[in-house]
């Protein structure tokens, strides 16, 4: 499957499921640990658990094989790990904490909703 297609099959679901603020970083340039990282607010860490989930299934029933997770019910931060494609699942504080998109700030990015 194309990563943009994998891309959108992610956003969709975590659109579907109220992620919130989605963003997609490409980072091609700028590590070799994976091409894109999607960053997406819950509005709690069981939120962030949940949409981890919920990726996930989406990614088996499309043939394809989550190759990491990190993180639990509990957590403020979740990460999924799709190859390509590295999702970042925080809520509202941790997104604030860690200021992903600023550490990256120099890779293009894109918003998916507002």
């Amino acid at each position: 499957m194309q990563i943009d297609k994998i891309l959108t099959l992610v956003t969709d679901e975590l659109t579907k499921n109220k992620g919130q603020e989605i963003s997609i970083i490409n980072v091609q340039d700028r590590t070799s640990i994976a091409d894109f990282m999607v960053i997406v607010t819950s509005t709690s860490s069981r939120h962030s658990y949940a949409l981890s989930n919920y990726v996930s299934e989406k990614i088996k029933q499309a043939g394809l094989k989550p190759l990491g997770f990190e993180g639990d019910k509990e957590s403020e931060w979740v990460l999924l790990d799709l190859g390509d494609i590295i999702v970042h699942l925080m809520t509202t504080q941790a997104r604030e904490l860690y200021q992903l998109e600023k550490l990256w700030s120099l890779a293009p990015s894109t918003a998916v909703n507002a």
